[in-house]
C-alpha cells in the first residue's frame, strides 16, 4: 500500500530527509517517532505530493507521487499539524464542502456525514461555527474530513495532540477500527505508548534518517544485547552469599530478589533454576525484565545508533 525507496528530500542544500524506505501492508499502522525537525512531516508531504522528492521513489496504494499526484490524493486521507480548518463554516458545512470536493454523492454524502459526526461526538455542534470550536474539537474535525471518502491510506500527523484523554482514546480506538486488510496507516507522534498501542511497526527518525525500524517487541530486543531476569524469592537473603551459574551475571539484589543478566536464557534459565533450588532457594516467580519502548527512543536519538549504521 505505502512503499518507499530512498526518499529524499533537500532544502536549499539542506537535506531535511535522507533515504527514507519503508514498507507499510495493507492491515498495517506504522508509527514514526522522532524530535522536532527529525524529518517526519516532511515524508509525509511527500506522500500527500505536497512536496516533490529531491531523489528517490514512493508509491501510494499503487500509485506514483511522481507521475500520478492526482490519484494519489484521491486515495489519501491526511491529517496535518496546521488542520486548515475554515473558521466561519460550521462543522455540518465544513463537511459537506469536502464531501463534495471528493465527489461523494448527495445520499451517500449526506450519510457519511452523519457517520462521523456521530461518531466523533459532534452532533450537537454540527452547526457550531468551526472558530469557536476547541482545539480538540478541531482535531476531531480534521479527522473526520479525512475519512470522509473512506480512503485507503490514512497519513495522520500527530492526531490526538490537544486533546483529552477521552477523547484521545476515542482517536486511539478509531485508529485500530479503521486497520483492515484494505487499508495502511502512517501515524507520526510524540507519544510513545500510544506508538506502542496501535502500531504493528515503529520507525524512529532521527536527522532526516530511520536509525531503527521493527515491531515494538523488535526495538526492545535491539536495545540489550542481553536478556534481563528477576528471581524473588519466599524468604529474605539475610545477607546471604549467593552464587549464580556460568552464563547468569548478578546485576543488583534486594532483601528476597536478584536481578542477573544472560545472553543464553533459553540454556542458562533451566540449570539456574535448578542450582538455585538445590541449594534451598525457594523460588516465588521468574520474570523477564522487559525494557521500555522509551528507553529504546532515547537510547537511539540520543546517540546509541550512529547515524549511516
Amino acid at each position: 500500500m505505502i512503499e518507499t525507496e530512498d526518499l529524499s528530500k533537500a532544502f536549499n542544500g539542506f537535506w531535511a530527509v535522507i533515504g527514507i524506505t519503508l514498507r507499510v501492508e495493507a492491515g498495517q499502522v506504522l508509527a514514526m517517532l522522532g524530535p522536532n525537525g527529525a524529518g517526519k512531516t516532511t515524508t509525509v508531504r511527500m506522500l500527500t505530493t505536497v512536496l516533490r522528492p529531491t531523489r528517490g521513489t514512493a508509491r501510494v496504494a499503487g500509485y506514483d507521487v511522481l507521475t500520478h499526484p492526482e490519484e494519489v490524493r484521491s486515495v489519501v486521507g491526511v491529517l496535518t499539524e496546521g488542520h486548515g480548518l475554515y473558521p466561519n463554516m460550521s462543522a455540518e458545512e465544513y463537511l459537506d464542502f469536502f464531501a463534495r470536493a471528493y465527489r461523494i454523492p448527495a445520499p451517500e454524502r449526506k450519510r457519511r456525514i452523519e457517520e462521523l459526526l456521530e461518531f466523533f461526538g459532534l452532533v450537537e455542534a454540527r452547526r457550531r461555527r468551526v472558530g469557536r470550536f476547541s482545539k480538540g474539537m478541531r482535531q476531531k474535525l480534521a479527522l473526520a474530513r479525512a475519512l470522509l471518502h473512506k480512503p485507503p491510506v490514512l497519513l495522520l500527523d500527530e492526531p490526538t495532540s490537544a486533546m483529552d484523554p477521552a477523547s484521545a482514546r476515542l482517536v486511539r480506538d478509531a485508529i485500530l477500527e479503521l486497520r483492515s486488510n484494505e487499508r495502511a496507516i502512517i501515524v507520526c507522534t510524540h507519544n510513545l505508548t500510544e506508538a506502542e498501542e496501535i502500531a504493528d511497526q515503529i520507525a524512529i527518525i532521527n536527522q532526516g534518517r530511520i536509525i531503527l525500524c521493527g515491531s515494538p517487541q523488535e526495538l526492545k530486543t535491539a536495545f540489550r544485547e542481553k536478556a534481563r531476569f528477576r528471581i524473588r524469592f519466599a524468604a529474605a537473603l539475610n545477607g546471604r552469599g549467593l552464587s549464580l551459574v556460568e552464563g547468569a551475571e548478578l546485576l543488583e539484589s534486594g532483601e528476597d530478589w536478584l536481578i542477573y543478566q544472560t545472553s543464553r536464557p533459553e540454556k542458562v534459565n533451566p540449570l539456574l533454576i535448578q542450582f538455585l533450588s538445590q541449594q534451598g532457594w525457594p523460588i516465588v516467580s521468574v520474570e523477564e525484565q522487559i525494557c521500555s519502548l522509551e528507553e529504546v527512543y532515547l537510547w537511539a536519538v540520543e546517540g546509541g545508533i550512529k547515524h549511516g549504521h
